[in-house]
């Protein structure tokens, strides 16, 4: 029994469907773009990424609007190279912070805007950043106890918050 030829031609469309869904899948799923979004280049200098890598989302208010193309280091700081949408306008206050999406999620940058009354252009810089929580960090701290407690080094008491406490001169407690 063979085949009539519109039964041909309707499996074969739903098999070229079918390879095309799969394309697609594989580009979303692989955060590849075909064609080159439009957009202009910012930069970020954070302390910590913990996680954040080439390829990651960037926010404001949840909607993206960028992606993180680069990361380096620059003066020992880790220094992200992110595109932004061309219609999207960040001013010079702005925020930009590494957040996680859920409880173990991936990293993304989130960007606060601020009160600026200049946007940033192609190569500027984001001056304000947050780095990353890292959980193992707040885990050893709650373990070890907390910076401004004493926990028999040299110095004798609670120092301010952000100061050393290590006993020597100009460095909190004496």
């Amino acid at each position: 029994m063979y085949a009539s030829w519109t039964t041909k031609l309707v499996v074969g469309i739903f098999a070229l469907a079918g390879i095309a869904a799969l394309i697609v899948l594989s580009l979303r799923l692989g955060k590849i773009e075909l064609f080159g979004n439009k957009g202009y280049v910012l930069y970020a200098n954070f302390d910590n990424i913990s996680g954040l890598k080439t390829g990651d989302q960037v926010e404001i208010a949840g909607v993206r609007i960028g992606k993180v193309i680069n990361i380096g280091l620059k003066d020992y700081r880790a220094r992200v190279e992110m595109q932004i949408n061309q219609r999207v306008k960040i001013d010079n206050e702005a925020i930009a912070s590494i957040k996680t999406s859920g409880i173990i999620g991936d990293k993304y940058v989130s960007i606060s805007l601020g009160a600026g009354e200049q946007d940033l252009g192609d190569g500027g810089v984001i001056r304000r950043t947050q780095s990353a929580f890292v959980l193992e960090d707040a885990i050893g701290q709650l373990i070890n106890g907390s910076p401004g407690s004493s926990t028999g080094g040299k110095s004798g008491g609670n120092a301010p918050e952000g100061q050393a406490h290590d006993g020597e001169p100009g460095g909190g407690l004496q």
